[in-house]
């Protein structure tokens, strides 16, 4: 996909998104910013890490994302 001219990386999906060497969009969990202590132990390690986008999100968020590519 080509870039357009003088196209803007979208600082607010820069900071939410990451993408991978391979190509893949990670995203972090909803729901570990705060309020942690009445969720229980298991919730929070599931919260942990990183999830994969599904494709048809993902191609959104790449043309956000001009350079990442």
């Amino acid at each position: 996909m080509r870039r357009a001219r003088n196209q803007k990386t979208k600082k607010s999906v820069a900071k939410r998104f990451k993408v991978t060497g391979t190509g893949k969009v990670m995203r972090s969990h909803a729901g570990r910013r705060h309020l942690l202590a009445h969720k229980g132990p298991g919730r929070r390690r599931r919260l942990r890490g990183e999830a994969e986008l599904p494709p048809g999100d993902a191609a959104r968020i790449l043309e956000c994302l001009p350079f990442s590519r």
